[in-house]
């Protein structure tokens, strides 16, 4: 069955290292659109990094960001959900990190926090295209916020070496993930990009047994097990393959519109 929406995730999805559509991507998204079939965002980034691309692709669905802890309308900017993280789990994550000498960021009212500029803030703001906010004190800033999310970044030996370490400190009380191999994400424990997409076919009216997904991390897996077809960029790690109905080229060579041309325009 030819989908109604397909939901996106971007980094190293519909944007490779250069952080650009590519024009046969564009090109595949434009007839997707002819074809009646809407289009939205499913991202770890914020609202804010994500909007040029919504509003590039020319998507009206409602935007889910932040691993799903927001998902916000990109006609009216209306916030059709917020589940931020508890300030408990947010400060005992930036305190682990403190003492651990890991670099932290903190995200609030659509920014990012952050003690120093350093390569992984000048790492995140180059992809995200948004600049931090520097604070003296995180704990501080922190200290009556919940926070949106929780984000540790460092070198990818660093981040697969900490995951289980955060997963056991936190346990059930977060949603622990990553995304990009410099990046592990903490979220609400009630959060993911699969639950979220329930928000996003409720409000347009449409069974999730009519979405197509596509993404290429670890944290797309609950999005493509949501969606009725879910499938995986040719990058994508054994994790994320094993719950994906296919496999697509990569992102450098146009994957997604590979899945647009094979599952949708066929």
């Amino acid at each position: 069955m030819k989908p109604k929406l397909v939901a996106f995730d971007l980094d190293g999805t519909l944007l490779g290292e250069e952080l650009l559509l590519r024009p046969r991507v564009v090109s595949a998204i434009k007839a997707m659109h002819e074809d009646g079939v809407q289009g939205c965002i499913v991202t770890g980034r914020m609202y804010r990094a994500a909007l040029p691309f919504v509003r590039q692709l020319e998507f009206t669905a409602p935007v889910v960001c932040y691993q799903g802890a927001a998902v916000i309308d990109p006609q009216t900017d209306d916030v059709l959900q917020d589940v931020p993280l508890p300030n408990a789990q947010a400060l005992k994550v930036e305190q682990y990190a403190r003492e651990n000498g890991l670099h932290i960021q903190l995200y609030a009212n659509d920014r990012y926090y952050c003690e120093d500029r350093n390569q992984y803030v000048s790492l995140y703001a180059k992809i995200s295209g948004v600049e931090p906010v520097i604070v003296p004190s995180l704990r501080r800033q922190f200290e009556t916020w919940d926070a949106t999310k929780a984000v540790i970044i460092a070198e990818p030996e660093t981040i697969l070496q900490q995951l289980p370490i955060v997963k056991t400190l936190l346990g059930d009380r977060a949603y622990v993930t990553r995304s990009i191999a410099y990046f592990l994400e903490v979220m609400n424990s009630k959060v993911n990009k699969g639950r979220s997409l329930e928000v996003v076919v409720r409000y347009l009216g449409i069974p999730l047994t009519e979405v197509m997904a596509i993404g290429d991390s670890w944290n797309d897996a609950p999005l493509l097990q949501a969606a009725g077809f879910g499938v995986a960029m040719g990058s994508a790690p054994p994790e994320l393959r094993e719950v994906a109905d296919a496999v697509v080229a990569d992102v450098a060579h146009d994957g997604v519109a590979e899945a647009l041309e094979r599952f949708v325009l066929a």
